[in-house]
């Protein structure tokens, strides 16, 4: 199986580290001119440097897409794309009945609108000529929602429907809308986050075994997902093999969501 994405332009939000950056390297390996995004110039600069030293065709922008504000500025720098990855995304624990309203709002904002206001833009454009994939990148906890992230949860499902609505509103046109939901991966915030847990001086192997022991039991995999794996399904969704594909949600969760289907 080939995947060639030569002569496609892929966007990928908050891709300065972990899924992110994997599928920015990925998208680049399969020949597809890539747009690196994120908040911070300096990591966006390097993370395209990084990428330019392997050979990819690479660009970044620099934009906090979490605002409307950040999310028109990448319009105006990147108005047309053949591939949108909606990556940027926030989580954090915190006990349901303690969440802020404004907190509730900061994480629609960020990681459900961020992704409505960059594919109510690009999304028509690719129906005019005839070719494009929006691809929203979720979570399993958009399905087996986490007690202790239950706003984050909330935002996961909300961009199911969202991209399910998106693909019924293209059908036919050569467009393709998906989500994939990856399972617990190895980002620096899961990392740290786990570190959190278990305190500086058990190592992290050791960590990583007890959070899937203790916080995620019915993992399949019994370990943390890597981001190329993740990185890996968003490249076949984002590419010609995958034409038939569409109003998806494509599971990367290595087991842990214990429905048959989404």
């Amino acid at each position: 199986m080939n995947i060639d994405l030569t002569g496609r332009t892929a966007l990928v939000t908050g891709s300065t580290a972990g899924i992110g950056l994997a599928t920015a390297q990925a998208l680049a390996e399969a020949g597809a001119t890539v747009v690196v995004n994120g908040r911070d110039e300096g990591r966006v600069k390097s993370t395209v440097d990084k990428l330019a030293e392997s050979g990819a065709t690479v660009r970044g922008v620099a934009a906090d897409v979490g605002t409307e504000e950040g999310a028109d500025a990448l319009l105006v720098a990147e108005p047309d794309v053949d591939i949108l990855v909606n990556n940027a995304g926030i989580f954090a624990p915190q006990d349901v009945f303690e969440i802020p309203d404004a907190e509730w709002l900061r994480f629609f904002e960020v990681n459900v609108l961020s992704g409505i206001r960059l594919a109510r833009h690009h999304t028509p454009r690719m129906v005019e000529r005839g070719w494009g994939r929006v691809i929203f990148v979720s979570s399993e906890s958009a399905v087996q929602t986490p007690t202790e992230m239950v706003h984050y949860g909330m935002t996961k499902t909300a961009q199911l429907a969202v991209s399910r609505g998106m693909a019924q509103s293209v059908a036919g046109t050569g467009v393709t809308v998906n989500s994939v939901l990856p399972g617990p991966t190895l980002t620096p915030g899961v990392e740290e986050f786990i570190r959190s847990l278990n305190g500086a001086d058990v190592p992290f192997e050791e960590a990583e075994r007890q959070f899937m022991a203790k916080d995620r039991p019915t993992s399949l995999l019994r370990r943390l997902i890597r981001p190329r794996e993740v990185a890996n399904m968003i490249t076949y969704v984002a590419s010609d093999l995958a034409s038939a594909t569409t109003g998806g949600a494509l599971r990367v969760d290595g087991g842990v969501a214990t429905a048959i289907i989404p």
